[in-house]
């Protein structure tokens, strides 16, 4: 498995329109299976399509920008997430035919590796959703079944898959904030309170560690990072209009 590691571009727009090109390449077999670990730039609000469709996306778009969070949309599932520069972004893109085979078998897998990883870390890591969080899934990590660390998606093409993770490291805090302004906008349910981060539960806990253990999860912690093929680059500026709000 080929390892990417860190940024591609300054922003999160061009960060998920990279991850859209590794799919692509991938489906097509122009690329081994590729994982990718990044911090992001910072601040962003990341909607899902269907955030887009319902009446309130413009005031929750206008909410995160005035938290001084840069908004676009992300091709897995799912709907809005928000992080700051404190987290870790896990994407993992594989060829197959048919993608959509193993598609809950994934959900289950990856929620368990990556809530072992965060166990060894000293969090009580549990995977299920927990009643109120953002961008539910049954397949979220949590801490104590009490707040929500991980959320995990997914998005099939044609011979290829995407599964992508999100690790709130720091930074709860404004996250809550600018979380209850954007899903009140979507009207949608969301509960504050389960917001968390790895810091929180473990103090000190910072992003280089938790990208150790996540490296190790995978199997790659001593693999040299491979450098972005610049047919990567040019495929992530055609994508990157399907990622703007």
């Amino acid at each position: 498995m080929r390892l990417h590691a860190g940024r591609a571009g300054a922003s999160e727009v061009a960060e998920l329109a990279v991850t859209s090109a590794l799919l692509r390449q991938a489906a097509d077999e122009e690329i081994p299976e590729t994982l990718r670990v990044y911090r992001p730039a910072g601040p962003a609000v990341v909607f899902g399509r269907r955030d887009t469709h319902r009446p309130g996306f413009p005031a929750a778009v206008e909410s995160a920008v005035a938290a001084g969070f840069e908004t676009c949309v992300r091709g897995v599932g799912g709907r809005a997430v928000a992080y700051t520069g404190n987290a870790l972004v896990i994407d993992h893109v594989r060829h197959q035919t048919p993608a959509a085979a193993g598609l809950n078998d994934r959900f289950a897998r990856f929620g368990d590796l990556y809530a072992a990883a965060l166990r060894e870390l000293g969090v009580d890591a549990r995977v299920g959703a927990v009643p109120g969080e953002y961008c539910a899934g049954e397949h979220s990590v949590n801490a104590r079944s009490v707040v929500k660390l991980v959320g995990t998606a997914q998005r099939v093409v044609r011979n290829g898959w995407l599964f992508s993770a999100l690790i709130v490291i720091d930074d709860a805090e404004p996250l809550r904030r600018v979380l209850t302004d954007v899903y009140a906008a979507l009207d949608l349910p969301f509960d504050p309170d389960t917001v968390g981060s790895v810091a929180d539960e473990v103090p000190g806990c910072g992003v280089a560690e938790v990208e150790h253990r996540i490296r190790a999860a995978h199997g790659v912690c001593s693999r040299p990072a491979t450098p972005f093929e610049s047919s990567t680059l040019a495929a992530a500026q055609d994508l990157l209009p399907r990622h703007l709000v």
